[in-house]
């Protein structure tokens, strides 16, 4: 096992270093990962790194500095403690871990060994995709909805995916980018439309003369919300996907109760909240599903990842995330190249 591990760590607002530390030997229950690949979360950390948030929200309780980003990731086991049955030395895992060379894993986490045929480029979308599929869930999709995305992101891409698996009749996909909107349709959405979400209002509601069945809004934009509530036909469902930094700028539309809408939220951690014996769909059971559709074919992650950076490139690709450019689809760190 390597005597030192390399982590990418924001030390500060807007200010990110590669830094080297001493390994850490697995203890008993644990086993270490050396990683392949990690995936950017652009909202997440573009968010965690610029403290683009409100005081006293969620966010700023969880963002000090130094902090290490990241939680998406694929590689394989170098080393197992005892009482470790779940891995063996050699496998290739996906875990959810910060961006680094190695990473220690408890046996009781989020582990997945990943199939034979998926690559790491591929697979390293895990968690991306259990957090989307927690919104998926929340709405209760029935066969024949109709559906809009707003925000084509890493998540948005995804709950667009998740939304035409489950019988979606029809699936807008909202972006002000013509390539993201593009590349949610090569991925099976039924129409884009590259504008805000004000615009897409007035033609979502031209094309089914009632507005949506389900909206997704995935934008983290707080202005969108109420957008969304206009864009939902009566007794429909909004899922807020996206986690604004701003919930405070955030308003209400009067549709909310003249359509007798639902409004739900859903969160990365609602999938650890329902780990229990008797919870069928907890996080580990969502990236198992995720893996069996991506395995079939029936979802598409490879086509998503964008950008390619080397850890030692780490400034440049959040420099990237925190310019938002319309292009940035997913942001990969390349481990092997370290």
């Amino acid at each position: 096992m390597a005597d030192a591990v390399t982590s990418i760590v924001f030390t500060g607002k807007d200010r990110v270093e590669l830094r080297t530390g001493p390994a850490l030997g697995p203890g008993p229950g644990e086993f270490t990962v050396r990683l392949t690949a990690s995936l950017v979360s652009a909202g997440t950390e573009g968010i965690c790194l610029g403290r683009l948030f409100e005081p006293g929200t969620h966010w700023d309780q969880w963002v000090s500095y130094p902090f290490s980003p990241g939680y998406s990731a694929v590689g394989t086991v170098e080393a197992v403690g005892d009482d470790v049955h779940r891995v063996r030395v050699g496998d290739r895992v996906a875990v959810r871990s910060p961006h680094a060379s190695v990473v220690l894993v408890g046996a009781e986490d989020d582990v997945h060994l990943v199939p034979d045929g998926i690559s790491d480029e591929e697979a390293v979308w895990f968690h991306l995709a259990t957090i989307a599929q927690v919104g998926v869930r929340r709405a209760e999709h029935r066969l024949g909805d109709t559906v809009a995305v707003l925000g084509l992101g890493p998540v948005g891409q995804l709950a667009a995916q998740y939304a035409r698996i489950s019988g979606a009749a029809e699936v807008f996909a909202v972006d002000l980018s013509v390539h993201r909107t593009h590349l949610a349709v090569d991925n099976g959405a039924h129409t884009g439309l590259t504008c805000s979400a004000a615009e897409a209002r007035e033609a979502v509601v031209r094309a089914t003369g009632e507005g949506v069945d389900v909206v997704y809004d995935v934008t983290g934009a707080a202005p969108v919300f109420s957008e969304a509530l206009r864009m939902t036909r009566k007794f429909g469902t909004v899922v807020v996907l996206g986690d604004t930094g701003t919930p405070g700028a955030q308003t209400l539309a009067s549709e909310l109760i003249v359509n007798g809408l639902t409004v739900v939220g859903a969160h990365d951690m609602h999938g650890a909240f329902r780990a229990s014996p008797q919870a069928r769909w907890n996080n580990q059971r969502m990236g198992e599903l995720f893996f069996r559709y991506l395995a079939r074919g029936e979802m598409d992650t490879a086509s998503l990842n964008s950008h390619v950076f080397t850890p030692g490139q780490a400034e440049e690709a959040y420099r990237l995330v925190r310019a938002r450019p319309s292009d940035l689809s997913g942001l990969v760190f390349d481990w092997t190249a370290l």
